[in-house]
C-alpha cells in the first residue's frame, strides 16, 4: 500500500511571509521523490478544530502584528486540539509568529499583551527599538548546521521546561543575547529561520517526514536517501558569505 502523509498548513493566507510557502513545497517534493502520496490541508480562519486531527505534519509561518492578532483569536479556540497533537508527538514546524504563539505571551511594542497558547515554556517581548535581521547559522545537535534568514522585532526567552533548537554561530537567534535559536519540544520545532528554512536544511525536512511516518505506521522508518547537491550548494553559499565553515 502506498504511504501517504497529510500536511496541515495553518493560516496560509495570513501567516506566510519571507517565503514560508517554500516549506510546504519542499515537503511535497521530498515526499514525491520518495513516491509517498502527499495531501495539503489549507487551514484558514474558521476551520474546525477536529480538522487538525487529520494532519500528520503541521506547518505555520510568520506574519506582522496585525495578522497575528487575527490568527491568535481563531487559534486560541483550537488550543486543546493543537496541544494534544503536540503532546502525542505529531511533528510540526512553527516559524517566527507561529513560534511565538506557542509560548505564554507576546508583548507588543505598545505594551499590549497577546495571550499565547502556553504550549511552549517561553515568552516574547518587542521593545520596538531594534529588529534582528540577516542571515543566520546555528548549530543543532540533531540537525547539524541550520541556515536561514531572520527578521523579527520580538525577542524570545526560553523557560526551564523547553530546550533550544540550536546554538547561534552567526546571527541573532531568539533574542540576540543568549545565543539560543528556536526551541524543540517532543517533535515540534519553533524557529525564527525564514528564507524559507526547509529547502536549505534537508535534514530538518526529512526529520518531519520520518517522524510523521513513524507515527502513522508505528514502526521505525528509514527514508530513501535523496541527492541534496543543490541544497548543499545553497548552504555553502550562505556559509561562505558569513565566513563560517560547515
Amino acid at each position: 500500500m502506498k504511504q501517504k502523509i497529510t500536511i496541515g498548513w495553518l493560516y496560509p493566507t495570513l501567516m506566510n511571509v519571507y517565503g514560508d510557502i517554500g516549506n510546504v513545497k519542499t515537503l511535497q517534493k521530498r515526499l514525491e521523490w520518495r513516491n509517498i502520496e502527499c495531501f495539503v490541508k489549507y487551514l484558514e480562519p474558521g476551520f474546525k478544530a477536529n480538522e487538525l486531527n487529520e494532519c500528520d505534519i503541521l506547518l505555520m509561518g510568520g506574519a506582522q502584528d496585525k495578522q497575528q492578532e487575527i490568527v491568535s483569536k481563531d487559534l486560541y479556540s483550537k488550543r486543546e486540539n493543537l496541544k494534544n497533537l503536540i503532546e502525542k508527538n505529531v511533528p510540526g514546524l512553527y516559524v517566527c509568529g507561529a513560534y511565538q504563539f506557542l509560548g505564554n505571551y507576546y508583548k507588543k511594542a505598545d505594551g499590549k499583551i497577546i495571550e499565547g497558547l502556553g504550549i511552549f515554556d517561553l515568552y516574547t517581548e518587542n521593545s520596538g527599538n531594534t529588529r534582528l535581521i540577516g542571515n543566520i547559522i546555528a548549530n543543532s545537535k540533531i540537525f547539524s548546521y541550520l541556515i536561514g534568514f531572520e527578521n523579527h522585532g520580538g525577542k524570545t526567552y526560553l523557560g526551564k521546561n523547553i530546550k533550544p533548537l540550536a546554538k547561534v554561530i552567526k546571527g541573532f537567534g531568539n533574542n540576540g543575547s543568549d545565543k539560543t535559536e528556536g526551541a524543540i519540544y517532543k517533535n515540534s520545532i519553533g524557529t525564527y529561520l525564514h528564507g524559507p528554512i526547509l529547502p536549505k536544511n534537508p535534514k530538518l525536512a526529512d526529520y518531519l517526514i520520518q517522524k510523521a511516518l513513524e507515527n502513522i505506521y508505528t514502526t521505525n522508518i528509514e527514508l530513501k536517501k535523496l541527492d541534496n547537491f543543490y541544497e548543499q550548494k545553497a548552504r555553502l553559499a550562505i556559509a561562505k558569505k558569513l565566513k563560517v565553515a560547515i
